[in-house]
């Protein structure tokens, strides 16, 4: 038979290879800018998010805030690898202005994220102190992550097409979604994995039902034999698996 411990590091790894797919996913678009040596209306800022979402997931799966975590730390130590490699692409080939723009968020979230490092480690004492702290602060960014579909599915509900809601990034969200709940209610029991990704596999279920709803609509918008509804490339939505991957 086979033991908690067993069945929850195979969903952890599930989760991490789903949640690494995510990661990777916005690679050919950097690559277009690579390629055009120019960034374009692109925006970076769900990279900049993602950041920070990542690093208070690696901080919340270290041993001294919430123990048996290594399969969260590890998944979102590489996201913070794959969106500095992005950001670092977008500021080769960024304006002056883009550049000091990113910077400054950069410097803002270095400031905010040391701050909470030092508070937790010097005025909380004990992993359930802790874990509390950098929990409830990675859920917020996870849930803000997952929810940021939202204007996405408005969209789709008002021209009844699903042209600007890739099915096979919003199924990795719901499956991804599906992995870290799973593997939150595994025991150990994790709470803080579980109301994220909870939300993340609600959130990706309801964009598949809405794909399966209009992806065989008509709407007269969907031909753009004119270009004037060419969607500019403003980023991939990253669902936070466990980490910075949607947790």
């Amino acid at each position: 038979m086979v033991s908690a411990a067993i069945a929850r590091n195979v969903i952890g790894v599930i989760g991490n290879v789903i949640s690494f797919g995510l990661f990777f996913s916005p690679a050919p678009t950097f690559y277009g800018i690579i390629k055009k040596k120019a960034v374009e209306e692109f925006k970076p800022d769900p990279y900049i998010a993602t950041v920070l979402n990542c690093a208070f997931w690696v901080f919340y799966g270290m041993p001294f805030v919430h123990p048996h975590s290594i399969l969260v730390l590890t998944i979102n130590g590489v996201g913070l690898v794959f969106e500095f490699v992005y950001l670092t692409i977008y500021y080769i080939y960024a304006t002056n202005k883009g550049r000091k723009k990113l910077l400054l968020f950069l410097l803002i979230e270095v400031i905010f994220f040391v701050a909470i490092v030092l508070v937790t480690m010097l005025a909380l004492h004990g992993t359930r102190k802790r874990s509390l702290v950098v929990g409830v602060l990675s859920d917020v960014f996870n849930v803000m992550m997952y929810v940021s579909p939202l204007t996405v599915m408005a969209k789709v509900i008002k021209t009844k097409s699903v042209k600007y809601m890739p099915f096979w990034l919003s199924l990795a969200n719901f499956l991804n979604g599906v992995a870290w709940t799973t593997y939150a209610l595994i025991h150990p029991f994790d709470i803080y994995v579980l109301i994220s990704n909870g939300i993340g596999a609600i959130s990706g279920l309801i964009q598949l039902i809405l794909y399966a709803c209009y992806c065989s609509c008509k709407n007269e918008n969907d031909d753009d034999k004119d270009g004037d509804h060419e969607l500019k490339p403003t980023g991939v939505q990253f669902t936070n698996l466990k980490g910075g991957v949607a947790v």
